[in-house]
């Protein structure tokens, strides 16, 4: 609008008029010219605009006027005529005394204008006493009821000043009150005061309207026309208690401005939560569980709430501002997974960006509460007066913890927000072994164990589990089968475990399995001992008696695995001879020269057989071992059969041989075959 544009220079050149309330400026603007002149009682003296050369101009040498301010006093310091007709001649004096200690000529000016005149010879000199003073005349001649300005200028020997002239045509008056009181309202609400205001003025009035927070006026600008009303909203909307006072600035688009003085005061009503806490019994995870707050409201106004994480707007306008780095960085992403051009991308993302934020203030959201584990309803809403509201508080739990979290009550009538702590813990599955130890006593080494453990499922819910595999050796012998599944509620779970190893002694294994969304696993504690076959000989010993070189003798034993499991066995003589096996005399045939070369061995020969010597006694059973002795030592014997088991170790067992050498007449086989020097010999040996 162009009267806006002609409104803002006009208040650039009017900046120096003082505030008015709206009854002063209408009183003022009701003056005609000599009651405007008869109170212009406040006399200053004018700015120099121009200083003269005192030396070139004058003889007077000293002035006891300030150099930066006038000689002359005018009176009245600014020329107005206002209220007047247009095509009649409006007369002002202008009195100019001089206040300085020395004669000063003075000589008036005015700039040719069809509108003004200077009564008397322009430009005449004329000389004033210290302390007296001339007189001038200035006529005005308006042709229309609009403002005029102008200036008289006035040259002395010493300086030049000018005393404006302005001319006050046709004014709109917007009749507002000179203050309006909201007296006491409750904070955070709105009040409003509905003012019927008349333009009394001689003009149409083209305004703005303005004020501070937390005051608001509607509408903001516009126009009315001479002797028309409108109808004006002034808000009182405080957000803290206390006194608040503000202006309400009515500008005009020729200039002027009028203030009206807006007060009210805020309180704080009543209104409380019945429980500044809400605590859930314990709830299992995928159940709900659920509570209710009441807001109560025992004052006569309105109510209205909201629910926010928030606790005031400082933290409030944050959480905001962190949404808005959150959408970009999602934006972000999406533009670098779409391979667009990084420069364009972040332009583009802030671009966006600003855009958003844009509509989400004009959409004014309220960032309410939001939360997965505490939900209500409703978060927003309205409180009659001496009523109460119902919030719907709903706990569902995610994960088997502890939860807390404050819920802040936005509502009007309260300068801070009510606190409200949600409190809750969530429950897994609560699935575990029925016996959390198991004890399975002792255990053949090798032998294939089986027995069962139990899982209880003692929850409402599911509980889906499975098997941790354990890094000790000894639990990787233990297999357990189903290794996951699903538990239903109240309903067993059988484990079967199969155990087979070849470590012997006691052992303590503890085995885990994962529960789904449980806090801890359920263990299980197996507890035994890992023993070796047990088995014995039917004889304590074998005794071979009186023996003779080459004739031999065979016992037989009997061994008994008397262990669940079977057994492999490795029988053996440690102090047997590692040489060929010993000479059976029934094969004896002295012609033939390999006799003669045994019989030159040096090598202690391999006198006992076992049969058989290794085997696999199966559980609780037997076996018959035969032992034959054939000697080709004179000597003593005194011996042990050793038995090695297989997975237990060697020299389990040891089953004494004994034997004695019996030498025969010459006519024995082995003087035949060996000298009497080499049968001492062996006998020293043996």
């Amino acid at each position: 609008m162009n009267w806006v544009v002609g409104f803002q220079s006009s208040v650039l050149a009017l900046s120096s008029f003082v505030e008015l309330t709206p009854s002063a400026f209408q009183k003022e603007m009701s003056f005609t010219t000599k009651q405007r002149l008869a109170i212009a009682k406040k006399l200053s003296l004018p700015q120099i605009v121009q200083p003269e050369d005192k030396q070139e101009t004058s003889h007077q040498k000293f002035s006891a006027a300030d150099p930066e301010q006038s000689s002359f006093q005018p009176c009245p310091p600014e020329v107005v005529f206002q209220n007047y007709t247009p095509g009649e001649v409006c007369e002002v004096p202008l009195v100019l005394r001089n206040m300085d200690k020395v004669p000063h000529v003075l000589k008036v000016t005015l700039e040719s204008s069809p509108y003004f005149q200077l009564v008397g010879p322009n430009d005449a000199c004329r000389k004033v006493p210290p302390g007296l003073s001339t007189t001038v005349r200035i006529l005005f001649t308006p042709e229309q009821n609009k403002d005029y300005f102008h200036q008289v200028t006035c040259i002395t020997e010493r300086e030049e000043f000018i005393v404006p002239i302005r001319a006050i045509g046709a004014r709109a008056i917007l009749g507002f009150p000179d203050q309006l009181d909201f007296s006491e309202q409750p904070v955070k609400c709105s009040t409003e005061k509905v003012l019927l205001v008349r333009n009394v003025g001689n003009r149409a009035a083209h305004y703005q309207l303005s004020t501070q927070s937390p005051f608001s006026v509607v509408p903001a600008m516009g126009a009315l026309g001479v002797g028309d009303s409108m109808q004006v909203t002034v808000e009182f909307h405080p957000l803290k208690t206390g006194e608040h006072s503000a202006s309400l600035v009515v500008h005009y688009d020729t200039g002027e401005s009028t203030h009206t003085s807006l007060h009210g005061r805020a309180v704080n009503v009543p209104i409380r939560l019945d429980s500044s806490t809400v605590t859930f019994d314990k709830t299992y995870i995928t159940l709900s569980n659920r509570a209710t707050v009441l807001i109560h409201n025992p004052s006569n106004i309105t109510a209205r709430f909201q629910l926010k994480a928030a606790d005031t707007e400082g933290e409030e306008e944050q959480q905001y501002h962190r949404l808005c780095e959150k959408e970009k960085h999602k934006l972000s992403v999406l533009l670098k997974e779409c391979g667009v051009e990084t420069s364009r991308r972040e332009r583009f993302a802030l671009l966006l960006h600003s855009l958003w934020s844009e509509q989400a203030k004009v959409r004014g959201d309220p960032i309410l509460f939001q939360d997965d584990i505490f939900s209500l309803e409703p978060k927003e809403g309205e409180i009659g007066p001496n009523s109460s509201a119902e919030i719907s508080v709903v706990f569902k739990p995610q994960k088997a913890q502890v939860y807390k979290k404050t819920v802040y009550c936005d509502i009007s009538g309260c300068e801070n927000r009510l606190p409200l702590v949600l409190t809750g813990e969530g429950l897994g599955p609560q699935l575990n072994f029925y016996f959390k130890e198991v004890n399975i006593g002792e255990v053949f080494v090798s032998a294939n164990n089986r027995f069962e453990a139990v899982l209880f499922n003692s929850g409402p819910i599911e509980a889906p589990f499975s098997f941790t595999p354990p890094s000790t050796d000894l639990g990787s012998c233990f297999t357990f089968q189903p290794q996951e599944g699903i538990v239903a509620p109240k309903a067993l779970q059988a484990i079967r475990i199969s155990f087979c190893t070849t470590i012997l002694g006691a052992f303590e294994e503890e085995f885990s399995f994962r529960v789904t969304k449980a806090p801890k696993p359920a263990t299980l504690t197996i507890r035994g001992c890992v023993i070796a076959p047990t088995f014995h000989f039917d004889v304590p010993a074998l005794d071979f008696g009186d023996v003779s070189f080459g004739f031999p003798h065979t016992l037989q034993c009997c061994l008994f695995n008397t262990s669940l499991v079977p057994m492999t066995f490795h029988l053996h003589i440690p102090e047997d001879g590692f040489g060929e096996p010993s000479i059976n005399a029934s094969s004896l045939n002295p012609t033939c020269p390999s006799w003669r070369k045994k019989s030159d061995c040096l090598m202690k020969p391999k006198e006992f057989n076992i049969r058989p010597c290794r085997g696999t006694v199966r559980a609780l059973g037997s076996m018959d071992i035969k032992v034959t002795l054939c000697s080709n030592t004179a000597r003593e014997y005194k011996l042990e059969m050793v038995m090695d088991v297989e997975g237990v170790g060697q020299k389990v067992f040891a089953l004494p041989l004994t034997a004695r050498y019996q030498c025969f007449p010459c006519s024995c086989l082995l003087c035949l075959f060996f000298p009497p020097s080499l049968q001492m010999d062996e006998a020293s040996n043996s």
